[in-house]
């Protein structure tokens, strides 16, 4: 391979969860040497992903948790034990030589931990030390804890989803945890740069709820400008007729046990080649050529159309809609979509991975390609400690008696 994009930088990771393990994925992913911290006396439970399901196997512990396999391919492991000042000096010396501290700590723990941004700067003046953590370190939300559903909540997603008459259902995955490591990657990338240009490091605050609410989008801004909630009396619920601009537009039964097709008409030309395929009287209703008359009779037509789309096979029908121009495709199952899906391939989209233990993972791949520098992925994730000698031997120029002496002691 030739160099990578990010092949002259180092990062030094204390990230864990989606957040931010997936900003540094990334950045490994195009070269970045990115040399993950973990608390030797826990068993890198920072990271409560270690050892956490899905599993590959029936094999269960510290090494086996499939989130965290996925969200650290590319990096290499350390173990340090900041309980003792042996592994505190052991860390700045690493600091000393890194590019980029990344944490996703609560606010505070570094400072608390002796290695605030002030700290770092002391130990290497041009240092980027990037904080990810729920509500960023300042405001008044500043000192408080989150997970995923106090993110949702607080953003305003939990509120967007739901069907009418029914509690806000919040979002069934960590949406913004993965908006968070992409918005955290794209803050590392420009304070490098800025570096880069003038010599000065900087500290990169974030905020995960921040991140969450880029995701509402139009439904703050329908409040901000109308002074009305998304869900409201007379609006559609999930995303059928994607308010007042198209119709159909929505998901729709398809023959068989949990199969589905999603169809969206932009305009009438749309409706006109959809309703030649469907070849019944109702769908020559010339009432429904125009916009206004589909969305005067929304229920009326998705009943219509799902009685219709049930009788055919999801991936048959997608096909010959979408030979006819119609905007269409079957609501793709996860084996679906890996296993039988061509973009898989072109795309390289689940590449595999060799890891220690478990032997070869499939994992997430990037939906980027560089034509001179691209991505990489082919090494799993660290097991505990597993680069200790190459980390403190290679790079920090310990010698095999010191680090021996430094594991005997617990340091390591």
């Amino acid at each position: 391979m030739p160099a990578r994009a990010l092949s002259h930088v180092r990062i030094c990771d204390f990230t864990g969860q989606l957040a931010g393990a997936g900003a540094t994925r990334f950045l490994a992913a195009f070269g970045a040497q990115v040399i993950r911290v973990e608390d030797p006396v826990t068993e890198g439970r920072w990271d409560i992903l270690r050892g956490a399901p899905p599993f590959v196997d029936d094999r269960r512990g510290v090494e086996f948790g499939g989130q965290f396999q996925n969200h650290n391919v590319e990096k290499l492991g350390v173990t340090i034990n900041l309980r003792t000042e042996a592994g505190k000096d052991l860390l700045r010396r690493l600091i000393a030589v890194s590019d980029v501290v990344a944490e996703n700590f609560s606010a505070g723990v570094m400072d608390r931990l002796g290695f605030s941004y002030d700290a770092m700067r002391a130990l290497r003046p041009d240092i980027v030390y990037a904080s990810n953590c729920g509500f960023g370190h300042t405001g008044p939300y500043a000192r408080f804890k989150t997970w995923g559903p106090i993110v949702q909540a607080v953003s305003g997603l939990t509120f967007s989803s739901g069907l009418p008459g029914l509690p806000s259902a919040g979002w069934g995955y960590s949406y913004m945890d993965h908006t968070g490591g992409y918005y955290m990657a794209m803050a590392i990338m420009m304070a490098l740069h800025h570096r880069h240009v003038t010599g000065e490091g900087q500290w990169v605050d974030f905020s995960t709820v921040e991140a969450g609410v880029t995701l509402n989008g139009p439904a703050l801004l329908d409040h901000a400008a109308n002074g009305r909630p998304l869900r409201r009396e007379g609006m559609p619920h999930s995303n059928r007729g994607w308010p007042g601009r198209m119709a159909p537009h929505g998901i729709y039964p398809a023959a068989g046990d949990d199969a589905w097709i999603a169809i969206a008409c932009r305009h009438d030309a749309d409706w006109a080649a959809l309703a030649g395929r469907i070849g019944e009287p109702w769908a020559e209703d010339a009432g429904l050529a125009g916009l206004a008359g589909r969305l005067a009779e929304l229920d009326a037509l998705d009943d219509r159309l799902a009685a219709w789309t049930a009788r055919h096979d999801a991936t048959a029908l997608a096909a010959r809609l979408q030979e006819a121009g119609v905007p269409a495709t079957r609501v793709q199952t996860p084996r679906q979509r890996i296993e039988e899906d061509p973009a898989t391939v072109d795309w390289g989209l689940w590449p595999e991975v060799r890891h220690p233990l478990m032997g070869a993972v499939r994992v997430d791949g990037l939906p980027l390609r560089l034509s001179e520098t691209d991505w990489e992925i082919a090494r799993g994730a660290p097991l505990l400690g597993q680069h200790n000698d190459e980390v403190f031997g290679d790079i920090l120029g310990i010698d095999r008696a010191e680090r021996d002496r430094l594991r005997a002691a617990g340091v390591i």
